[in-house]
């Protein structure tokens, strides 16, 4: 086990070292002069030139990397360009709003797609299995801004439950926080939600196919333990698979979903960031989320050597 942990471990330090590079390509091999990119259409040649000795982009491409990479490993991300800030103090002040949205939306999808694709393969052929995909077709059919719309609308403006937009921090008050990402989870989570159902009911459907689960039936074990200790165990690796997945395309939908709701996390930060040609802000966002990604598939793999041993070997 620790043999195949190190393994993992080990495979991710290319994936982050392409990445890093293409970060760092993003801005210099980019049409144009970056400098006069950044400053914008109006600037001075004074101030395209103050840009390109902030950014060190006067100095010969491969010193530029070196340097930068250097600063990377030190946790350094460089300083935002209109602000003059640490890009990783912008980040720290944004992290809490995306990451209890994220963890509000994982808690509204897990909780609900796992029984409804239990339960779905359970009764398959069934009206509540069509029901439950008809709803999962729904999920994958509505857009996240919609959806979000459509529960402000409802919930906030029509019934008057729930706050319209912004985010309540969690030194305010768990139930105002809470309150603040109800609508915003179950607007993100709708997708996650039909995503999992559809791959549990369809692990589960070929699980409850097994010799083992009628021998469990013909002794006359209950139901829901047949279900959940010997189906649903055994059907996990390729729903840990797409839960894994599912917070990964979070990333991309937490920035819609900050936009929509007006929550001032890194979604929103990356699209100020983009809107104001902020580049070290973009760089470093992109490297937190692509490392993000890296972690998380790196968890998913850890994950199967533990459900399933054969994969260690």
């Amino acid at each position: 086990m620790t043999a195949y942990i190190i393994r993992r471990l080990l495979a991710t330090i290319p994936v982050m070292a392409v990445v890093a590079i293409f970060v760092f390509l993003l801005l210099r091999l980019a049409p144009g002069d970056p400098a006069a990119l950044i400053a914008g259409d109006n600037a001075t040649s004074a101030q395209i030139e103050e840009i390109r000795q902030k950014l060190g982009l006067n100095l010969p491409i491969w010193e530029q990397f070196f340097l930068w990479a250097g600063d990377i490993l030190r946790g350094d991300l460089g300083k935002s360009i209109f602000s003059n800030m640490p890009v990783t103090t912008l980040i720290a002040q944004r992290l809490e709003p995306t990451l209890m949205l994220t963890l509000a939306t994982l808690i509204v999808a897990i909780s609900l797609a796992i029984p409804l694709g239990v339960i779905a393969a359970w009764k398959a052929r069934t009206a509540i299995d069509r029901v439950v995909m008809l709803f999962s077709v729904l999920g994958f059919a509505v857009p996240v801004f919609l959806a979000g719309y459509v529960l402000m609308y409802v919930f906030s403006i029509q019934l008057r439950w729930l706050p319209v937009q912004g985010y309540r921090p969690l030194s305010q008050g768990l139930w105002p926080s809470i309150q603040s990402l109800i609508l915003p989870a179950i607007a993100l989570g709708m997708t996650y939600v039909a995503l999992i159902a559809r791959i549990t009911r369809a692990s589960m459907l070929e699980v409850l196919a097994q010799d083992y689960i009628r021998t469990a039936n013909a002794k006359g074990l209950a139901t829901g333990r047949v279900l959940l200790l010997h189906a649903l165990k055994n059907a996990s690796v390729p729903i840990v698979t797409v839960i894994g997945i599912g917070i990964a395309l979070l990333i991309s939908g937490v920035v819609i979903t900050e936009t929509v709701f007006n929550i001032p996390g890194l979604g929103r930060l990356t699209v100020d960031a983009v809107l104001k040609r902020d580049y070290p802000i973009v760089q470093g966002l992109i490297l937190v989320f692509a490392a993000t990604k890296v972690i998380i598939n790196l968890l998913i793999d850890l994950s199967y050597a533990f459900l399933d041993p054969r994969i260690r070997h």
